[in-house]
């Protein structure tokens, strides 16, 4: 029978800083798996070393491979468990097969060296990941982690946030925590991005105490904090109107969003702040609307992917969503609804904002070709006015919402 596979997590400090039960685990082993500089520690190794390459499958599949004749130690850096290969592994294999024997992790070691607590921290994991959307994820956090890797090195992060203007906070960097080289130290945002590192680090994102900031909390922000075009009435889903169509389009935090037609990227930069773990895609074919969007998706810090293109055609290459809001068609309404039923993820929610009762008529009647469950709903709203020291209400154009719901798998919203 398979003996236990042990994943044992391992620091800048090599054999050295393993326990004497780990190394005997290690030298009564037959094979010796891992990244090269986990391996590199024991080069006396009696054993076959086998180095983790061409992904965690690969790597998987010849641990099982082995394992069924020969004693198994994987190495890992820190905690194996913290963003680390042996989630995958106890997967794999099941945890009355696997046993996990933690190091310090890098994270852990970084807040040691800032004196500071970390498990009230934001944990974000950056390698081997897209940096997109960490604006979103982060803002507000007093104290957050981000693990790097030579992509999302710490220049390019101090770059990123630099460009959502979050200079409210200061970065302490770890560099090879642990070794013999070990260097630690505070940046001011705009130096960490002209800075270079080594290929082993941490950063550590801390709130300057001065810093004084408005947080935007909830949803529906005022319309007049959203750039938009002047001096005519800017492309824009109304407060009342977008307040009602984000809780149509139910968000989780992780959801994939279509704004198609999206103007001035309003409806969008309110999907990226509730979907922070998400993606959203906005869709905007006037060129002259782009720079608006761009200034919202900074201003708000909310990283959506702005994309320049006409819809359905520029629909192709996103990944399937969850939500779609259509603000604008460009007579093309049928033809996006089709696609956007095809592509929506079960239990999606697609939801149209329509101004003429035409608009209106064809939503319901292309969704409901479509097989979805509609429902439609007028807004009205009315805004008060000062008028001679006292106050008047003024009607605004009323807005059909219509709600479109793949009716495969049950709503929690219903």
């Amino acid at each position: 029978m398979a003996d236990i596979i042990y994943i044992i997590g391992i620091g800048e400090d090599g054999a050295g800083g393993l326990t004497p039960d780990s190394l005997s685990k290690v030298h009564r082993s037959e094979v010796l798996l891992g990244g090269e500089r986990q391996l590199s520690f024991f080069n006396t190794y009696q054993g076959e070393k086998i180095v983790l390459k061409n992904g965690l499958k690969a790597f998987a599949d010849k641990l099982e491979e082995v394992w069924k004749e020969r004693r198994a130690v994987v190495l890992a850096s820190g905690d194996p468990l913290f963003f680390g290969i042996a989630g995958y592994l106890v997967r794999r294999f099941g945890p009355e097969h696997v046993e996990v024997i933690p190091h310090y992790s890098s994270v852990q070691l970084a807040f040691a060296r800032l004196g500071d607590s970390w498990q009230d921290a934001e944990l974000v994991s950056l390698h081997g990941r897209p940096i997109r959307g960490l604006a979103q994820r982060i803002d507000g956090k007093r104290k957050i982690a981000l693990l790097t890797d030579e992509v999302n090195s710490p220049a390019v992060i101090g770059a990123y946030l630099c460009e959502f203007g979050m200079t409210e906070y200061e970065a302490f960097v770890c560099e090879r925590l642990g070794g013999e080289e070990e260097a630690c130290r505070f940046w001011e945002l705009d130096e960490l991005g002209k800075g270079s590192f080594a290929p082993l680090n941490v950063v550590i994102l801390r709130r300057k105490t001065e810093a004084v900031r408005e947080v935007r909390r909830g949803f529906a922000y005022p319309d007049e904090t959203f750039q938009q075009r002047r001096p005519e009435k800017g492309l824009i889903t109304k407060r009342e109107v977008r307040a009602f169509v984000l809780s149509e389009l139910n968000l989780s935090e992780d959801a994939v969003v279509w704004d198609i037609g999206s103007g001035s990227g309003a409806v969008a930069a309110e999907c990226a702040r509730i979907a922070r773990l998400g993606k959203v895609y906005a869709l905007e074919k006037s060129a002259e609307n782009l720079p608006n969007m761009e200034a919202n998706r900074r201003k708000f810090r909310a990283d959506f992917e702005i994309i320049h293109d006409t819809a359905p055609l520029g629909l192709n290459r996103l990944p399937d969503p969850d939500a779609v809001f259509i603000g604008g068609s460009g007579g093309n309404l049928k033809e996006i609804i089709s696609l956007c039923a095809q592509r929506l993820r079960p239990g999606g929610r697609l939801v149209i904002g329509a101004i003429t009762v035409e608009t209106l008529y064809s939503s319901m009647e292309s969704l409901k070709l479509e097989g979805m469950a509609v429902e439609v709903t007028q807004i009205q709203a009315s805004r008060g006015k000062p008028i001679l020291g006292m106050t008047r209400f003024e009607g605004m154009n009323p807005v059909y919402v219509v709600s479109g719901r793949r009716q495969d798998c049950n709503n929690p919203k219903d």
